[in-house]
């Protein structure tokens, strides 16, 4: 896909998520204790886009987002919006390395289907408002794979009569929902994925048993299976890419492992893009890299090598080297690069400044625009 002479994703991008700032924070708070309106904390919310937009504009991405300002997490609030998926208290927290989350989760309460008040949109369409000309508003939202796991979906059974027949409304309705995104204008969308670093943690473990493996597999392609149908007969104007997400949390993580035990997977969805984490001797090396990319021309692989995790700045000589050395794996030509994940998958963020954040996004770009000439 193309935007004038610019090829999406960019040779520098940004993932998603930004720092919440405390003014947003604060305004969120009053509102769960009646102290402010929802008009009130909604007229805050969007000055703090409106200020973080003008910010990555300022810096020169060409593509940027809300920081996802109008969620509490990267990935419940927009199940809870989908219809057939309803909000309950899981009791138990996300176990992150070193700190743990809130208890919130989603399940299913109906058969999923297409919502066509999904409040989402009008987060979008508030973005595609202030976004200047020459500049696109990406959207994000979690993966299809995000209501296979965590009990999400163990009660399938109550609402279908095959897994199949629940996987197939799941691709509808995200089809569906994508569809209305473009409708509205957005050319740029993004599938945040923590599903696969999963199964690369559990198809890893040496003492996985045949049985479990069977079932990881069958999970990973299952994925695949969901991902693409989602995805068939989308408008060929829009790119839709995907960030695969080892878990982001207070600057801690989920998962770890390399990617090799996932690629033949990864290498068969059909995205115009995969934002992969490299920050990180837990990811692995580059060799599923060419399987990954899988010698589509037209895929780009966005290297994750800048943490967004601690506000130390990584050496530019050593970003271009890592490029260098993953370009004997997948052309240059079909490389970009990120931080690995955004600076704040739920409200909480990761432990660095505004300022740090826009200092790692600022070496991303210094960084691609020393690699590639047109970037």
């Amino acid at each position: 896909m193309t935007n004038s002479t610019l090829t999406k994703p960019f040779r520098y991008d940004v993932v998603g998520s930004l720092l919440r700032p405390q003014a947003l924070k604060q305004a969120h708070a009053q509102l769960a204790a009646g102290a402010i309106t929802a008009d009130q904390a909604l007229t805050i919310q969007q000055l703090e886009i409106k200020r973080i937009v003008d910010e990555q504009v300022k810096l020169g991405l060409h593509a940027v987002t809300d920081g996802e300002f109008s969620r509490s997490w990267w990935h419940l609030d927009f199940l809870w919006g989908l219809t057939g998926v309803g909000k309950y208290d899981y009791h138990q927290s996300y176990k992150f390395k070193g700190d743990h989350t809130r208890t919130d989760n989603a399940e299913l309460v109906g058969k999923v289907a297409f919502n066509p008040d999904h409040p989402f949109f009008k987060a979008f369409s508030y973005l595609q408002s202030i976004v200047p000309d020459g500049v696109l508003a990406k959207q994000t939202i979690p993966s299809p794979t995000m209501l296979f796991r965590d009990n999400r979906s163990d009660n399938w059974a109550k609402f279908y009569d095959s897994w199949e027949a629940y996987l197939t409304d799941l691709a509808a309705a995200y089809h569906d929902t994508i569809q209305h995104f473009y409708d509205l204008g957005c050319r740029y969308l993004q599938l945040d994925d923590t599903t696969w670093a999963f199964l690369i943690s559990k198809l890893n473990d040496p003492k996985l048993s045949d049985s479990d493996r069977q079932h990881f597999e069958q999970l990973s392609q299952d994925g695949v299976t969901v991902i693409n149908a989602a995805l068939a007969d989308l408008p060929t104007d829009l790119t839709v890419t995907t960030h695969i997400c080892r878990g982001n949390f207070k600057s801690t993580y989920l998962f770890s492992g390399s990617y090799d035990v996932v690629a033949k997977y990864l290498g068969q969805l059909n995205y115009d893009g995969l934002f992969l984490e490299y920050d990180n001797e837990r990811d692995g090396n580059f060799d599923a890299l060419a399987q990954i990319w899988n010698h589509d021309t037209h895929k780009r692989l966005v290297l994750g090598l800048v943490t967004s995790k601690f506000p130390e700045l990584e050496n530019p000589e050593d970003l271009k080297a890592r490029l260098q050395t993953a370009a004997t794996k997948v052309p240059l030509e079909n490389l970009a690069l990120s931080t690995q994940c955004g600076f704040a998958s739920t409200e909480e963020g990761n432990q660095l400044t505004e300022a740090d954040q826009w200092e790692k996004l600022q070496l991303v770009i210094d960084t691609a625009k020393s690699v590639w000439s047109e970037a």
